[in-house]
């Protein structure tokens, strides 16, 4: 299990984002060397845990929750053999391109140690979004196929990849091997809470069994929903 790639975006502006700003930085690319991550702060005012990263909208994106995005290079296979066209690391805004890691299964406060000095913790999946939808498109999903919609297309798969927290931050780079060193004793992966959250709405109580690993909004959906179905 491995890095292939640590990648980041340049803010730039586009047409298809709801960003009050009109930038986006989902375009990311491979750096070429050590790339330092840290914890960036409160949802909201910090962005990306990753340096020289950007964020076009803090509403929605960064901060300790989402300092760190992954992404399974098998998964992104799969995704080249169903659009039918090339899809570099980084390509689906990721910061983290792995290899021999099930991202989308790990669980919620799972641990990864990556390299000699990072540990980072899962915390929550990527739910598509708008500027994803427009930045996929943009790049190639074949038009025949776009009135269907990438973020239906992409939230049927259930193949979400995960957000993580920065436990404790270092340097990582291209190579560096992940170690999962810790592996909570729950049903609660990224595709589950990912279900949970869009399409499986009635998984909702069992997603409590994360407890404190759960994000602070998630764990709020998961009570309000029980709470509902209760009285």
């Amino acid at each position: 299990m491995r890095i292939l790639s640590v990648n980041l975006a340049t803010l730039r502006p586009v047409g298809y984002t709801n960003s009050p700003t009109g930038v986006t930085g989902i375009d990311k690319r491979p750096a070429d060397g050590p790339v330092a991550v840290a914890a960036p702060g409160p949802p909201g005012t910090g962005g990306s845990g990753l340096a020289g990263d950007a964020i076009g909208d803090l509403r929605f994106h960064g901060g300790d929750d989402q300092a760190v995005y992954a992404y399974a290079r098998e998964d992104l296979d799969a995704w080249e053999d169903e659009l039918g066209r090339e899809l570099p690391n980084g390509v689906f805004g990721e910061n983290l391109t792995t290899l021999g890691v099930d991202v989308s299964g790990a669980r919620v406060g799972e641990r990864w140690r990556v390299g000699p000095r990072v540990l980072l913790e899962v915390s929550c999946p990527r739910i598509p979004c708008r500027t994803f939808a427009g930045w996929l498109e943009e790049t190639g999903v074949p038009p025949a196929e776009r009135g269907a919609g990438w973020i239906k297309r992409f939230t049927r798969a259930a193949v979400p990849g995960t957000y993580l927290r920065v436990v404790e931050p270092g340097e990582i780079r291209a190579g560096d091997p992940v170690e999962i060193v810790h592996r909570p004793d729950h049903e609660v992966s990224s595709a589950f809470l990912f279900r949970a959250l869009t399409t499986e709405r009635n998984l909702l109580p069992r997603v409590l069994a994360a407890g404190d690993a759960l994000t602070a909004r998630d764990r709020e959906e998961a009570l309000k929903y029980t709470a509902g179905r209760s009285s």
